[in-house]
C-alpha cells in the first residue's frame, strides 16, 4: 500500500465520521417529532458509521505501522546495510588502531627518554668518578710542591664538587691544578 492509499482511507474515514453526524442530527430531530422506531434505527446507523471509520482508522494505522517494521527489518538485513555496516566497522577499527599506534608511539618515545635519561646519569657519574680520580692523582702529585693550606683547600673544593656532582666545577678545579704545576 503506497502513500495514496493511506490518504483515501483517511478520507474515507473522515467521510464516515462526517457522514454519521448528520444521521445523529436526523434521529435527534426524529426523535422530537415523536417519530416511532426511526431514531432507534438511526441512531444505530450513526453508532455503526462512527465506529466502523474509527475502525477503519486504525487497522490503517496498524498495518501502516506493520508495513514500515517489516520494511525497516527487510532494509536492515539487507545486502547493502550489511556492506554499510561492515564498512563502518572496519572504519572504527583502522580509526582505534590509529589511536593505538599514536599512543605506542607516544609511549615509546616516553621510555626511550627515560632510558637515555638514565643512561646519560650513569655516564656521567661515571666520568665524573674517572675525573675526580684523575684530579685526586694529579693532587697527590703536587702535595709536596704545594702549601699545606692550599692543598686543603683544593681537598675539599674536590670533595665538594664530586659530592654535589658538579662536573664544570670539577673541570675548572682541575685546570687549576695543572696551572699550579
Amino acid at each position: 500500500m503506497g502513500f495514496t492509499v493511506f490518504i483515501l482511507i483517511i478520507r474515507i474515514s473522515l467521510l464516515l465520521i462526517l457522514a454519521s453526524l448528520p444521521v445523529f442530527l436526523l434521529a435527534e430531530l426524529l426523535l422530537r417529532l415523536a417519530v416511532p422506531g426511526l431514531p432507534g434505527a438511526l441512531t444505530l446507523l450513526g453508532t455503526a458509521m462512527l465506529l466502523s471509520a474509527f475502525a477503519v482508522l486504525i487497522i490503517a494505522g496498524l498495518l501502516g505501522i506493520f508495513k514500515i517494521i517489516i520494511r525497516s527489518a527487510l532494509d536492515y538485513f539487507s545486502s547493502k546495510q550489511r556492506v554499510q555496516r561492515r564498512l563502518w566497522f572496519v572504519q572504527a577499527r583502522q580509526d582505534q588502531v590509529k589511536r593505538l599506534f599514536y599512543f605506542k608511539v607516544r609511549q615509546i618515545k616516553y621510555f626511550n627518554e627515560l632510558s637515555r635519561k638514565r643512561l646519560l646519569k650513569l655516564n656521567n657519574r661515571k666520568h665524573i668518578r674517572s675525573l675526580s680520580k684523575a684530579i685526586g692523582k694529579d693532587l697527590l702529585s703536587i702535595k709536596a710542591k704545594l702549601p699545606g693550606t692550599t692543598y686543603q683547600q683544593l681537598q675539599q673544593d674536590h670533595a665538594r664538587y664530586r659530592s654535589r656532582q658538579d662536573v664544570e666545577a670539577l673541570l675548572t678545579l682541575q685546570q687549576k691544578i695543572s696551572t699550579l704545576v
